[in-house]
């Protein structure tokens, strides 16, 4: 698959995700095989000021790559600006525009899938960042539509490829959906028929026999995964097995969780420092820690950890609890 002149070996891709895609995150995805990783989604306001922890947000070593940068704006001019600043400041594979965040303190100052009400808008934005960066591939990340009586998908596609947009992601849920419901696949494969860019399928991805059924159905040429990644970087390296014709149904056995826990913690406090790396390691912690017999007492001891030599003292002991279930 390529998105532009991008090459993307494995078409399984990390969605951007806020409060998750972070580097650490984005690290251990990319390890685990995932063919293109994405930044959170980054504010252009946030970006033309030169805000810190906006800029950090956009941070990324060269192990990541291919990487996109996803921006959210409301305004054309704004946006054009942040596109180009992350271009010159630095030099992502792709810029992602977002389209498709139907949080409200996003959409209501016009941001996110706030676009998909005012699709003059839309064009508008597109336009200016497409032009602002003409050496780089943009990319779309969207949904169907505001709500079931405004649904724009497939006409929108074509409207996004004739602006220079060399891929869309959709998730096929309304932005009054939210993530209730079920995705309806029925529109990536209608996106898919009606442009001749990349279209990447996201949404109610749970395993890799669901990647299978998506590619099945919609003929889309990627997918992206979001909340299946959440706790289980592990399903990139099944993905990857899978197209490999390998065994991709085992799971991650404790001793490999227990090591992915520490790098992922070691990499946090590296990144974000002990009190911030301590933080925001919970709620990593919470979703590594499911499905199997004393998970409940381990994840308790664990998220609610005061501090961080606390944290790697519990750490220790789901690690001999590991070690001692394989005996």
């Amino acid at each position: 698959m390529k998105i532009g002149r991008i090459n993307i070996d494995l078409p399984v891709l990390l969605a951007p995700m806020a409060g998750y895609t972070d580097y650490p995150f984005r690290l251990l995805c990319k390890k685990m095989g995932a063919g293109l990783v994405y930044s959170e989604f980054v504010s252009a306001d946030g970006i033309i000021r030169e805000n810190a922890r906006t800029i950090e947000m956009i941070e990324f070593t060269e192990d990541e790559r291919p990487i996109g940068i996803q921006i959210f704006g409301n305004d054309p001019n704004t946006m054009a600006k942040a596109a180009l600043f992350v271009y010159n400041q630095f030099n992502p594979d792709i810029i992602d525009i977002n389209y498709g965040c139907p949080v409200p303190k996003v959409t209501k100052k016009g941001g996110g899938s706030a676009a998909l009400k005012d699709l003059c808008l839309m064009d508008e934005i597109t336009s200016a960042v497409v032009e602002s960066v003409p050496n780089i591939p943009v990319t779309v990340k969207m949904r169907i539509g505001w709500d079931n009586k405004n649904i724009i998908i497939p006409e929108v596609g074509l409207r996004l490829e004739n602006l220079g947009i060399k891929a869309i992601a959709l998730h096929p849920r309304t932005t009054s959906q939210r993530y209730k419901g079920k995705a309806n696949w029925d529109y990536i494969k209608y996106l898919k028929e009606s442009v001749s860019i990349p279209v990447i399928g996201n949404g109610d991805i749970y395993c890799v026999d669901d990647i299978k059924r998506m590619f099945d159905y919609t003929s889309c040429d990627a997918v992206m995964i979001a909340r299946a990644a959440q706790g289980n970087p592990w399903i990139f390296k099944q993905a990857k097995n899978y197209f490999n014709n390998e065994n991709y149904t085992s799971l991650p056995s404790l001793i490999e969780i227990s090591k992915m826990c520490n790098d992922h913690l070691e990499l946090l406090i590296n990144a974000r420092g002990e009190s911030t790396g301590t933080n925001l390691m919970r709620k990593h912690l919470s979703n590594y820690l499911k499905g199997f017999p004393g998970a409940a007492n381990f994840r308790q001891k664990l998220v609610t950890s005061t501090s961080l030599e606390i944290m790697k003292n519990e750490l220790k002991n789901f690690q001999r609890f590991a070690i001692e279930s394989v005996k």
